[in-house]
Order: C-alpha cells, then structure tokens, then sequence
C-alpha cells in the first residue's frame, strides 16, 4: 500500500469518525433512556442506542467501499452476506433498546444473523492443529463458527457495563486487526476493521471516561457480531497459520471474563440466563476499583493480546500454540486480584 493510498483511507475514516460522533449527538438529543437498577453500575437516567453511530458510519462506509472499491468485489459473496446479516442484527438490536425484549428474541436473530453469514461463505475451513494436522471433517468448521460468532456477539453484549469497555476494547482489536490485514493482503479485513474503528473512534468520547450516552444493544450486539465475522475473515490470511486465534487472542480479556463467569454460575447452580452483577469487571467494580481503572485494565488486556498477535505471527509455526495460553496469564492475576478485593470488601454474593 502506498503512502498516499493510507492518507486516502484515513481521511475517509475521518468522516466517518465524524458522522458517526453527529449520530451520537443525535441520539443523546432522541434521550432513548437507560434507567438504573440495582444490576447497573450508573445511579441516573443516561441515554443510551449511541451505537447507531457506530452502525450507520460502518454501513455507509461499506456501501461506498463496495460500491466504488474495485478489490472489495473479490468477495462478493460473503461481502453481502456481512451487510444484510449486520443491519438485522442491528435491527433487531435497536428495538431491544427501545421495548426490552426477552433474551429468546435477541437470541433468534443473533442465530439467523449467524446462517446468514455462514451460508454466504464466512466458514472457518482450515482447522490445522501443530503435530496433528487438518481436522478432517467440513462440519466441523461450520459448527464452530456459528458457536464462536453466537459466543461473541453475546460476549460483548455482555461486558458491556463500564462506561467505555466494550467499545474501547473493540476500538483497539479493530486497529491491530487493521494493522496486520494490510501485511497480509486480507483486505476486506483491513477495510471491515477500519469503518468498524472508525465509528467506534467516533462514539468513544462521548463515553468515557464520563458517559453521555450508552452504546446500548444495538453498540454492542452489533461490534461483538462483526468483530466475530472479522476472525473467520483472518482466518484465511495468506502465510499465517493458525490466524483463526487472532481475534480470540484480541479478545483475551472479554472471552475469558465471559466464560470464566458461565463456568462458575453452572457449577454453582445459578440459572445463567437470570440478570447478575457476578461478571469479574462488575465485582471488581463493586469491590471498589473506579470504573476507569477496571475499563483501562481491559484496554491493556486487550494491547497485551494485540502484541501476543504480532509474535504469534512471527514465531515458526512449532512455536505457536504456547502463544495464545500466554494471554491467560494476565487473566489469571486478575481473577486473583478480584478475589481478593472482593473478600476485602466483603462481598459473599457474585450475583
């Protein structure tokens, strides 16, 4: 890529990152309000659905892209297949904002959404384990990508509590994501990545650290899904093996959370479809951490994964399993550090 094609990119994301922060505004003034409860962090009315920055910057940008990018036509299948399946998520989303649906109807878009995106080509098909080989099974692929893109979305729809985490976290996996799609030559990634960056860029000020308005589930449904079909995109870099544990390594801090949450409320008894405050950022947060230092944490959990990309591209391929457990270690000293807040305050119940 040449110096002033990168200029051009910027600029374009420029205003994008503009249209999407006029979009926020826009929403703070329609005051679609988040009420508190005793399951949130904030003790006001805030608006929330500032994510539909976020959307509408991402969607116009990728119509101008497929519109008039020779390259993006490459893959045009699947190119379509993330747009249709990106505004019914959004939708679907959106409306859940506005009447609080049950979790069943979030829960069967996010499903058609999924279909969508994998009848359209967006598999994982090279699952080549070091020492063993390709999985031999087609199956297998399909129904790990539905399982992984389902897991994401909820997971960052999940973690979205803290002024700034969620989009944050996603601002910074879209930029590593940008910065190693353009080595490799995945360019629907690199430019996917970009437009999701740039309309995260455009709505994160007027989040955190004091939050105006909230992402919402429309913010945050929609980064998780996208950010999901973006790992099936890497998958499929030219030259890196294994790239399918980019975007899980990225994502370090927000999977682990999610999963090490599900985990413990199973083996405990707890329904885990009930509402809880029970997410380790939540009991760090009640055990007294500030919720910009638990939101600052994630961000360099999710640096952290970023630079752990970076070696886990340039190590041999016999080294790189040992990488993606590297990211569990800061993971594993931070369940101990809430642990051990959350006894020095006293708190005996996680729900």
């Amino acid at each position: 890529m040449t110096f002033v094609a990168f200029l051009r990119h910027l600029g374009f994301a420029a205003l994008l990152m503009l249209l999407s922060g006029a979009t926020v505004r826009m929403m703070i003034a329609v005051r679609v309000m988040d009420t508190p409860d005793d399951r949130k962090a904030h003790d006001r009315p805030i608006p929330k659905s500032g994510g539909v920055g976020i959307v509408v910057a991402f969607l116009l940008g990728i119509a101008i892209l497929y519109h008039y990018a020779a390259f993006a036509r490459l893959a045009d299948g699947y190119f379509l297949g993330v747009i249709w399946a990106s505004v019914a998520i959004a939708i679907v989303a959106f409306l859940d904002d506005l009447f609080d649906w049950p979790f069943t109807v979030k829960l069967g878009a996010q499903v058609l959404a999924a279909l969508v995106a994998v009848g359209s080509g967006l598999v994982v098909t090279d699952f080549r384990i070091p020492y063993v080989g390709p999985l031999p099974f087609a199956w297998i692929g399909i129904a790990a990508t539905l399982v992984w893109i389902l897991f994401t979305t909820n997971a960052m729809n999940f973690i979205d509590g803290l002024n700034g985490l969620a989009s944050g976290v996603a601002l910074i996996a879209c930029l590593f994501i940008v910065f190693i799609a353009q080595q490799h030559g995945g360019w629907f990634a690199y430019a996917s990545a970009g437009l999701l960056a740039a309309g995260l860029a455009g709505f994160l000020p007027f989040n955190f650290p004091v939050a105006r308005i909230f992402m919402g589930d429309v913010g945050s449904q929609f980064c998780g899904f996208m950010l999901a079909v973006l790992a099936v995109v890497a998958s499929r870099f030219d030259g890196v093996e294994l790239s399918f544990l980019l975007m899980p390594m990225l994502l370090s801090g927000v999977l682990f959370d999610v999963a090490f949450t599900l985990v413990r409320r199973l083996l405990q008894g707890e329904a885990v479809t009930r509402a809880h405050r029970g997410h380790l950022y939540q009991v760090a947060h009640r055990s007294g951490v500030s919720a910009t230092a638990v939101t600052l944490v994630h961000w360099g959990f999710a640096v952290f994964g970023g630079v752990c990309c970076l070696v886990f591209i340039a190590v041999p391929p016999a080294n790189k399993m040992q990488i993606p457990f590297i990211t569990l270690v800061p993971q594993l000293v931070w369940v101990w550090f809430v642990v051990w807040k959350a006894r020095k305050a006293g708190l005996r119940c996680w729900g």
